[in-house]
């Protein structure tokens, strides 16, 4: 499956706006999270598990155990963020 990941505020500045990702059928948001750990450095420093992120697919919250489809959209940012 492929699935859209945006990232905001300080994750944007680390990572850039976004990718597209092949992700395994039945995936949560959790396991695409440590799909991306996995991916590189940059990754891992920017969406380490001793990070406090939080999550949405497909414009709405959601916690680590949310199922993603495909064609789905997920975005990680910080707690709080500015407007």
């Amino acid at each position: 499956m492929k699935i859209q990941v945006r990232y905001f505020a300080s994750i944007r500045e680390a990572l850039g706006a976004g990718e597209t990702i092949e992700v395994r059928a039945g995936a949560t948001v959790g396991e695409v999270r440590d799909q991306l750990i996995a991916s590189s450095p940059a990754h891992t420093s920017a969406l380490t598990r001793s990070k406090a992120l939080r999550c949405a697919l497909n414009q709405a919250l959601c916690d680590e155990s949310t199922g993603v489809t495909d064609g789905a959209e997920m975005a990680f940012f910080p707690p709080v963020t500015g407007g």
